[in-house]
C-alpha cells in the first residue's frame, strides 16, 4: 500500500488487544525512510509511534481507547507518591545518557525484566535472541535514538530508550531490574524524562498511549497536568485520574 506521506504503509489483520483483551486491534503500520526528528514532532503530535523505521498507530475497529498523552513538563507537580519515588532515587541513582549499544549486562537485565513480568503479569517467556531482536530494532532507524542507564553504586539497574524531538522526549521502550521493584523504576524514568524536557527547554514529555481500564498504561494519567489527543487531532487538558 502507497501512501502519499509514507514510503510504505499497511494495516494488520485484527487480533485480540494485548491491553484490552475483550477489545479487537489493529495498526497502521508505515515507513518513511528519511524520517527526522522535525517531522517526527509532527507524526508524534498526529498519534504516531515508533520502532526504529517503523512508525504505528491504532486503528482499532470499535475502539478509540489508546490515547496519545503528553505531560506540559514546566508545570509538572509529582502527587503524594511520586514524591516518595523521588525522594527514594534522586541523588542515588545515577542518569548517564549514551549512545544505545548492546551488551551482555543490558540483555541480562532485559531477560531478568522480561521474565519476572513473565511470572507476574502473563507475559509471554523470553529469549535472548527475541530480545536482541526487539533492541535491535528499536535502536535503528533515520536519526539516533537515546539510550538512557540508570546505575545504583555502578550497577546497571534500569535502560530506558528516548527520542528527543522538537517539542520535548519521546519515550519509547524501558526495562529494569526487578530486585529493585520499590524504587519503582518504571515512574522514575518518566519523572527524569519530564525533569529533562524542563532542562532543554522543551514544552512536553510524550508519554506515549494512556489505555483506561488497562492498568500497565493508565498510570500515564497519574502525571499532570497533561494532555490528550482526541481522535479529532486536538490535543485538551487531560481529566482522566484523581
Amino acid at each position: 500500500m502507497k501512501d502519499s506521506e509514507f514510503d510504505y504503509s499497511y494495516l494488520s489483520q485484527p487480533s485480540e488487544c494485548g491491553y484490552l483483551p475483550e477489545e479487537t486491534s489493529q495498526l497502521h503500520y508505515a515507513v518513511i525512510e528519511d524520517l527526522t526528528p522535525e517531522y517526527f514532532s509532527n507524526m508524534i503530535n498526529k498519534g504516531w509511534r515508533r520502532f526504529g523505521h517503523i512508525l504505528f498507530r491504532p486503528m482499532c475497529p470499535a475502539c478509540t481507547k489508546c490515547q496519545p498523552i503528553r505531560v506540559l513538563a514546566s508545570r509538572y507537580k509529582p502527587n503524594r507518591s511520586q514524591r516518595r519515588v523521588i525522594k527514594a532515587n534522586q541523588g542515588e541513582v545515577e542518569l548517564r545518557v549514551v549512545t544505545p549499544e548492546l551488551t551482555k549486562e543490558k540483555m541480562l537485565l532485559y531477560m531478568a525484566h522480561h521474565s519476572d513480568h513473565a511470572l507476574r503479569k502473563g507475559w509471554p517467556e523470553p529469549s535472548m535472541k527475541g530480545g536482541l531482536e526487539h533492541l535491535s530494532t528499536i535502536i535503528a532507524g533515520s536519526f539516533p535514538v537515546e539510550e538512557w542507564c540508570y546505575f545504583v553504586n555502578n550497577r546497571l539497574v534500569a535502560v530506558a530508550y528516548m527520542d528527543r524531538l522538537t517539542d520535548g522526549y519521546s519515550g519509547i521502550y524501558y526495562f529494569y531490574d526487578p530486585s529493585e521493584r520499590t524504587r519503582q523504576l518504571g515512574t522514575w524514568i518518566l519523572i527524569t524524562m519530564i525533569q529533562k524536557s524542563v532542562e532543554a527547554g522543551l514544552p512536553y514529555a510524550h508519554l506515549g498511549y494512556f489505555v483506561k481500564g488497562c492498568t500497565s498504561m493508565e498510570y500515564k494519567g497519574l502525571f499532570k497536568p497533561a494532555e490528550i489527543l482526541h481522535v479529532d487531532g486536538v490535543w485538551r487538558a487531560a481529566e482522566i485520574m484523581e
